[in-house]
């Protein structure tokens, strides 16, 4: 694994906004960067494949065991997200996508740090954007990278009758990754309809769209605990309709999940030592609180530090992200299904991975 510094393609702003990738730029700087690119060997990505597909096997484990096991508590979650969480879970509701982020140096075994399960994005980027890169600039290297064919083909699993859309589209990041998402429900032969989270509507039996059609499935990029504090979330469990992601995911998006998957499977290679109070983890930790995003309230604390103990807070045992050329490189590998499906790297100046980090493509040889 390392980073090569490469010439930009000619025009690549244009070449870019062509397929659709309008948020290149985020306050005058660049968010995807093509002047460098991450380089694997072939080993190396079959060990962050196997690795993904064994964490996310741990992780339904979990799920399966908080469930039987009524440990709701533990992730802050009440009685009235816990009844969803269960029929969800007992319904086999299916799930449609989710992202790891690990820290892997290319020889050590990756390491996670979370599992964005409910809501993550960066999924253009590494389906489609990295994919017309790597054919413009390496035709002869390969990629990690089966995320559009997968959601096809899992849509055509997942999907029955029509599938609605729902994001915040203010949000030029939300709004690209929604509709990417509706377009490969599109190509699996569904019937989809977009709309802003808004403007969904209550008839007293159902959630509608703006044309009064009950909404039968609906795929929201809205966080579950977004929408269990919504007024209409008292209607939920009586509306009928299939979520994507369902509520089961509810308990993998929490990072309250980390210290009981380190306490199911102890000592696990690609697990790291977690704890909801500080000093039961030895070492550097990151302090991480359930429900934060994009890096938000995230605090790096040194052995010496011990902090005081914060309500609905984690401590993970630090796993440093690999430097290279002074930038913190995060892979986030994807699950489509219950199937790895590729990764993107995120990288930073900073070890803490935020909205701003930028987005670099990557290949293997």
């Amino acid at each position: 694994m390392r980073r090569e510094r490469i010439l930009p393609r000619a025009n690549w702003q244009q070449r870019v906004e062509a397929i659709g990738f309008g948020f290149h730029t985020l306050d005058g700087k660049p968010y995807w960067r093509e002047d460098a690119c991450y380089v694997f060997d072939e080993s190396q990505i079959d060990t962050l494949e196997t690795a993904t597909a064994e964490l996310h096997s741990l992780c339904i484990e979990a799920v399966d065991r908080i469930v039987r096991t009524g440990r709701y508590a533990e992730l802050g979650l009440g009685e009235e997200p816990a009844r969803l969480i269960e029929q969800s879970w007992f319904d086999r509701d299916p799930s449609l996508y989710g992202r790891m982020d690990l820290s892997f140096d290319g020889a050590s075994p990756p390491k996670l740090l979370e599992y964005n399960a409910d809501t993550p994005t960066s999924l253009f980027e590494a389906s489609v954007v990295q994919w017309h890169w790597l054919e413009d600039v390496a035709p002869d290297s390969d990629q990690f990278n089966s995320i559009h064919e997968k959601l096809i083909a899992r849509w055509r699993t997942v999907a029955g009758g029509r599938v609605h859309f729902a994001a915040c589209y203010d949000n030029p990041e939300d709004g690209t990754t929604t509709d990417y998402l509706l377009d490969t429900c599109l190509q699996a032969g569904c019937e989809v309809q977009a709309l802003d989270i808004e403007e969904i509507g209550w008839s007293g039996k159902a959630f509608v769209d703006l044309a009064d059609h009950p909404i039968e499935r609906l795929f929201k990029l809205y966080p579950w605990e977004w929408l269990m504090s919504e007024p209409f979330a008292a209607h939920i469990p009586k509306s009928g309709m299939r979520w994507l992601e369902p509520p089961w995911k509810m308990l993998l998006s929490n990072k309250a999940i980390l210290p009981l998957l380190w306490e199911f499977f102890p000592g696990h290679p690609n697990l790291l030592p977690a704890a909801r109070v500080r000093a039961d983890v030895e070492g550097p930790v990151v302090a991480k609180p359930y429900w934060g995003r994009e890096g938000d309230g995230i605090v790096v604390l040194e052995a010496n530090e011990r902090g005081e103990d914060k309500p609905f807070h984690v401590y993970q045992a630090l796993a440093p992200l690999p430097v290279f050329d002074g930038r913190h490189a995060l892979v986030g590998s994807w699950v489509i299904g219950d199937e790895p499906a590729g990764i993107g790297i995120r990288e930073d100046d900073d070890r803490i991975t935020r909205n701003t980090s930028c987005f670099v493509p990557s290949m293997f040889r």
